[in-house]
């Protein structure tokens, strides 16, 4: 993403934080399918703003810091969950995090851990950290393939592309809303919607990177971990990308 030079149009913000601490969380666990590249395309994103910003790498028995303001869980195979899941439901610096209104990804296996329960390679349930409303249990058969989602209008964001590789069903309680309604795929496999939001918490089972796919979805989390709305940035490459994504698919971009 280095080669790109968007244009910054003046942002509408009076003031921009001096420094925004980005946490990629457990990555050696959960961190498969390019799902790290998230948290890159957040930092790039500020640093194209003129934005000070640092990435943290949650590694090994660190504790998770409390005082970052964006953290990024990725997606992993069956072990590397269950680990994670422990993990963090034994290190109380996320749900401090959350707890003082900090903004969280969580995408595939990282979402299924980040819910109250979830289902193991193996289909037996696991206790996850219970930060989202919402239990995962097994599904008859696979997900795969490309997803386009019709986002919350809440959101005010565009149509939301990636590509799904998993094996469960999410179902969301009544403290969590959906990202969006499915168009193209399978999503949570529960009610045709895709993903959860939760205050400041953010889950879907998009790869892709997904945030390198929907830049307006990168902008609404900064938007939410600096306080600011961000003045967007024009990419004409990536527009490109989108219009060739949903070309084909029947929604707005």
């Amino acid at each position: 993403m280095t080669c790109l030079e968007p244009t910054v149009p003046v942002s509408p913000a009076a003031h921009q934080p001096s420094q925004v601490r980005i946490a990629l969380v457990l990555p050696q666990l959960v961190g498969g399918y390019g799902d790290r590249g998230n948290a890159v395309v957040l930092v790039q994103r500020l640093r194209w703003r003129g934005i000070g910003c640092e990435l943290v790498e949650v590694t090994g028995a660190t504790p998770v810091p409390s005082d970052c303001d964006v953290y990024v869980v990725g997606g992993a195979e069956g072990g590397g969950q269950l680990t994670a899941a422990r993990r963090l439901r034994a290190d109380p610096g996320l749900s401090r995090a959350v707890a003082r209104g900090a903004t969280v990804l969580a995408v595939c296996a990282g979402f299924q851990l980040l819910g109250t329960g979830f289902a193991g390679p193996d289909g037996t349930m696991h206790p996850g950290a219970g930060l989202f409303d919402a239990v995962t249990r097994p599904m008859p058969r696979r997900a795969m393939g490309e997803v386009v989602v019709d986002p919350a209008p809440g959101l005010g964001i565009r149509a939301i592309t990636g590509y799904e590789n998993h094996a469960g069903a999410t179902r969301l309680g009544p403290a969590a809303g959906p990202l969006g309604r499915v168009v193209t795929g399978v999503g949570n496999g529960v009610d045709d919607v895709e993903g959860a939001v939760q205050g400041r918490l953010v889950g879907t089972y998009l790869h892709g990177p997904v945030l390198a796919r929907n830049p307006d979805l990168a902008d609404l989390l900064l938007g939410w971990a600096t306080g600011h709305r961000l003045a967007p940035l024009v990419l004409e490459e990536i527009e490109a990308l989108r219009h060739e994504r949903l070309r084909h698919r029947p929604v707005t971009t």
